[in-house]
């Protein structure tokens, strides 16, 4: 390692086989916390290549439980995290809402590292169980139209990393790992980014894969469609930048959407947006995001009508009975 931190301090980067290399050694203990937080850190005061981001990324799907969810034609909605916005747990609500919506969805997510309460986090909180079993998952699927892979489960190698990262409390290049390593490699994907560096990043990353997907950033920092101003969005074809009112919604003030201060208070935001009790700035949020996700894998579908799509399995209550039959 003290050879690898010294290309790296000389502003020197790694190719991808060597990336991929490096993420094995550190996956299998090799390497002491010292050594691994060193590691982590070089990636904090530069950003990280196409190069590397490639090998991390293959590095953790050759070393994670497989799973095959295919016949269900999954999709997953997930963000990079890092924005250090503090939001509700919009992301997951809108799985829960593209679920509603008839589409099936495998989340993937993890407990919160830089931030309160992550989609792990308030799941756990609300009783969810977490497994790692084809079959169990498959039945999720079935009754619910979605199920919850939770990292940790099926990213086992990385025990020795994960209490380098808590203790870190920042986030790592880890953040931007955790939506491009689906073990279900889902065929289509809606990923949100806290930088437009880095939808440029994924988007030269998702050219070459057969994934239809939508890679989103807001303008004013938030890895997912905030509507507290413009956003961008970049997929197979298309590159724009939009505005609430190019999905039919109004805009929202940063502290309408904010999460709560304890993962509790994150759990019952949770609850009163799937029953009814939401916020029109919160229930709008989970709506831009969940129509948005409805689009990138089904690009003949318009956004209007991905809206409303979204809404209807919001205020339907079909997304609250798919999270009531993932508890059962």
């Amino acid at each position: 390692m003290r050879d690898i931190l010294n290309r790296l301090y000389n502003r020197r980067t790694l190719l991808s086989e060597e990336a991929r290399e490096i993420l094995k050694d550190i996956a299998s203990g090799k390497f002491n916390a010292c050594q691994v937080s060193s590691f982590l850190s070089v990636f904090k005061m530069r950003a990280i290549t196409i190069d590397e981001l490639q090998g991390f990324r293959d590095a953790l799907l050759e070393l994670c439980v497989h799973i095959d969810l295919s016949p269900y034609d999954v999709i997953d909605l997930c963000g990079t995290g890092g924005d250090h916005k503090d939001t509700f747990n919009i992301s997951t609500l809108a799985a829960f809402v593209v679920a509603g919506s008839g589409i099936s969805v495998a989340k993937h997510g993890n407990y919160a590292v830089s931030s309160i309460c992550g989609s792990s986090n308030v799941l756990e909180h609300l009783g969810v169980e977490f497994c790692n079993s084809e079959e169990s998952l498959r039945r999720s699927l079935e009754r619910a139209n979605i199920c919850f892979l939770h990292a940790p489960l099926f990213h086992p190698a990385m025990r020795h990393v994960a209490p380098i990262r808590r203790d870190l409390g920042v986030a790592t290049f880890f953040n931007l790992l955790g939506p491009i390593v689906n073990p279900a490699r889902p065929k289509a994907q809606l990923l949100g980014v806290y930088s437009l560096e880095l939808l440029r990043l994924y988007s030269y990353l998702f050219q070459g894969e057969q994934v239809d997907y939508v890679i989103l950033h807001s303008l004013d920092g938030y890895d997912e469609i905030s509507l507290t101003g413009p956003f961008k969005i970049a997929g197979r074809g298309v590159e724009r930048v939009m505005e609430s009112g190019d999905l039919g919604l109004s805009d929202v003030r940063a502290e309408d959407i904010r999460g709560g201060r304890t993962i509790p208070e994150a759990a019952k935001i949770f609850v009163n947006v799937l029953e009814g009790r939401g916020t029109r700035a919160q229930n709008d949020v989970v709506i831009a995001n969940a129509a948005m996700a409805i689009y990138s894998c089904r690009s003949n579908t318009a956004l209007e009508t991905a809206v409303a799509m979204a809404r209807e399995a919001l205020e339907s209550k079909g997304a609250l009975k798919c999270f009531k039959e993932v508890l059962r």
